[in-house]
């Protein structure tokens, strides 16, 4: 049939059609009925993608603008929209084909049929002439094209009808598909993963050497490069500024006000909670708190007391320890205790709206101002800061300038600038750079150079700059045994890993069917173990397994026969089935109406699918439908990713 379209797999196909349903029935936000495209003259050029009779056309344009409406909706992946476009394309015509071949079959939509569709996508406001244009001319079409669509999209949707007017499932038909969903498996498995499996594989360096030789073709080495590097490190800048004292006292001298330190007391406390009690409760909790505050005075230990009792999440595991409070940081009872109390002297229960408190001061500060000696490593430390990337750039630009004179100096450049110095080997984009690590930033630009060229000052990390000169650059070429060592010895043992599941698991599956399906016999002899599924339904997943698509055997072999190997994701199982229970039928009767409602779409959707299929072939081998691969293929083209 359609040679172009039918590379895309049939789910590829369904996938599209439930979007197109989508876009169509959102035709108040796109207007892009059933995507069926423009009617106009016959003529073709580069921008018709098909042509279906003698009068109508689908373009570029109407493909372009479902793509757009698909995007809006987020209906598609943006990488994935060549993947999908031959699919949608295939779906337009398709439907423009069959409204084509409704006509011809008398089909006829009147005008007084199109105006009350018309009407209702409008809520009744295109009764005023002035609106109903302003809405189709906003969707970027004019009055007859959109009129056109939507009576295209009503003699499909006419011909669909007749198509399913004879779909029926009958209860028989229902009860067969609930016993299938329903009914349930259970299976006893070895699993065998070639991760682990990996672990076990040994290699000679004459193995690894003939495997390179067999894979030589896979195993490049990409271009490189040698690169002399300055870095300048942040630490080491802030390291080498000093700021006089004179200067850090008159910053101290202009900032007094910074270093006052309010009254402020080191507390901790325990809370017994009383928040939502009953007063009868709440008498409870005081003869609690009581308790503890009458062990406390007897010498008992307060962190651990408060560690066992209080019910201050924050505090309570740190031994009560609140730390330094001032003044209008808690509620006021307790403020009022806490400054009051001398220094390990315990309170008696104070009550505020949170419970029961026992307070306990530990130090206390009257309000005063920092001294110059306290705060002086402070000061230096901000007023640093505000030097060091002024400093830093500043040895960027002397050693960039002195770079692009005299780009073998790198070294000498360096140490004149107090500064790091590193010869880079072989690197690559992703490779990690001395001084630095791995970088994509610096990596990247570092790439991007000629032998002999000075890169620009680049950010590397958060707290570095760093400036290259390319001394060498080494072109691609085909890989020796040493280079490419330890990547060889992982795929070694990865083809190794997967050889030895398939040899296991054959082995297994012959050994079950030797012993009459002893699965502990079994996987003891190989060192592995016996796991067991619950129990799983034929649309479901196999616990520890994975999809019960892979496990149709379950199904339908009889309980105890072995199944497999079946390789199920990243592993490959053998399994016996072990139970299968029949599915549940006094819930029939609940499901039955759902049941027969899914079975009926399904079949409609196949039956509408091979009905349209059918309908384009017939138009094609008839000359009445003609498409145009090279413009497909150019709109495919347009949406690949570079």
């Amino acid at each position: 049939m359609f040679d172009f379209f039918r590379s895309q797999a049939k789910a590829v196909r369904y996938l599209l059609g439930a979007l197109m349903l989508i876009v169509a029935l959102s035709m108040l936000t796109y207007l892009i009925p059933g995507g069926l495209g423009s009617g106009g003259s016959g003529d073709t050029n580069d921008q018709t993608v098909a042509q279906i009779g003698s009068d109508y056309v689908v373009t570029t344009q109407d493909v372009q603008t479902q793509v757009q409406s698909l995007m809006q909706q987020k209906q598609v992946p943006e990488d994935m929209l060549s993947v999908y476009l031959p699919t949608l394309v295939e779906q337009m015509v398709t439907e423009r084909a069959v409204a084509y071949q409704a006509q011809r079959m008398g089909l006829k939509v009147s005008d007084a049929e199109l105006a009350t569709a018309i009407q209702s996508i409008g809520g009744g406001q295109f009764s005023d002439p002035a609106a109903y244009q302003r809405f189709v001319e906003q969707a970027g079409y004019t009055i007859p094209q959109f009129e056109n669509n939507m009576r295209q999209q009503m003699l499909l949707t006419r011909l669909r009808d007749i198509v399913l007017a004879g779909v029926v499932v009958t209860p028989a038909e229902a009860q067969a598909e609930y016993k299938k969903r329903d009914e349930k498996a259970k299976l006893e498995y070895i699993a065998f993963s070639p991760t682990e499996m990996k672990t076990k594989v040994e290699s000679t360096p004459a193995e690894l050497q003939a495997y390179f030789n067999n894979h030589r073709g896979l195993y490049t080495v990409p271009e490189s490069r040698n690169a002399d590097l300055i870095v300048i490190d942040e630490a080491k800048v802030d390291a080498s500024i000093q700021v006089p004292e004179a200067q850090l006292r008159q910053y101290y001298s202009a900032h007094l006000d910074n270093y006052k330190v309010p009254e402020r007391v080191q507390v901790r406390h325990i809370l017994i909670k009383t928040t939502g009690k009953t007063p009868a409760e709440v008498a409870a909790l005081k003869a609690k708190a009581e308790g503890i505050l009458k062990q406390l005075k007897g010498g008992a230990d307060f962190a651990t007391l408060a560690k066992k009792y209080s019910e201050d999440t924050g505090s309570g595991a740190k031994g009560g320890e609140l730390g330094w409070i001032s003044r209008g940081q808690t509620v006021k009872n307790f403020e009022d205790a806490a400054f009051s109390l001398k220094p390990h002297v315990l309170s008696n229960l104070i009550t505020t709206e949170y419970g029961f408190h026992i307070i306990e001061v530990e130090a206390k500060q009257d309000a005063h101002t920092q001294s110059f000696d306290e705060v002086k490593d402070a000061i230096a430390t901000e007023m640093k800061k505000s030097q060091v990337y002024d400093k830093m750039q500043n040895i960027a630009d002397q050693a960039h300038a002195a770079l692009v004179k005299a780009p073998n100096t790198a070294r000498q450049i360096a140490q004149q600038l107090g500064v790091d110095y590193f010869q880079a080997q072989k690197i690559s984009a992703s490779s990690p750079l001395p001084g630095i690590g791995v970088d994509a930033n610096a990596g990247g630009a570092i790439s991007a150079l000629k032998k002999g060229e000075v890169s620009d000052t680049l950010q590397a990390g958060a707290n570095k700059l760093v400036l290259a000169v390319v001394t060498a650059v080494f072109p691609p070429h085909q890989a020796e045994f040493a280079d490419v060592q330890a990547q060889v010895r992982q795929a070694y043992a990865e083809e190794q890993a997967v050889q030895m599941v398939n040899e296991k698991s054959k082995q297994a599956a012959a050994m079950l069917q030797k012993n009459g399906g002893d699965m502990n016999a079994a996987a003891k002899s190989l060192g592995l173990t016996v796991k067991t599924t619950d129990d799983f339904t034929s649309n479901g997943a196999a616990e520890g397994i994975g999809s019960a698509v892979y496990l149709s055997d379950a199904f339908t072999k009889p309980v105890g026969s072995v199944i497999g190997p079946i390789n199920v994701g990243s592993q490959t199982v053998v399994a016996k089935i072990v139970q299968r229970t029949p599915a549940d039928m006094s819930k029939f009767a609940a499901q039955r109406n759902d049941l027969i409602g899914a079975l009926k779409n399904k079949r409609a959707q196949e039956r509408v699918t091979l009905f349209e299929d059918s309908v384009l072939t017939k138009l094609i081998q008839e000359g009445k439908v003609k498409i145009h691969r090279d413009v497909i293929k150019r709109l495919v083209t347009s949406y690949q990713r570079s």
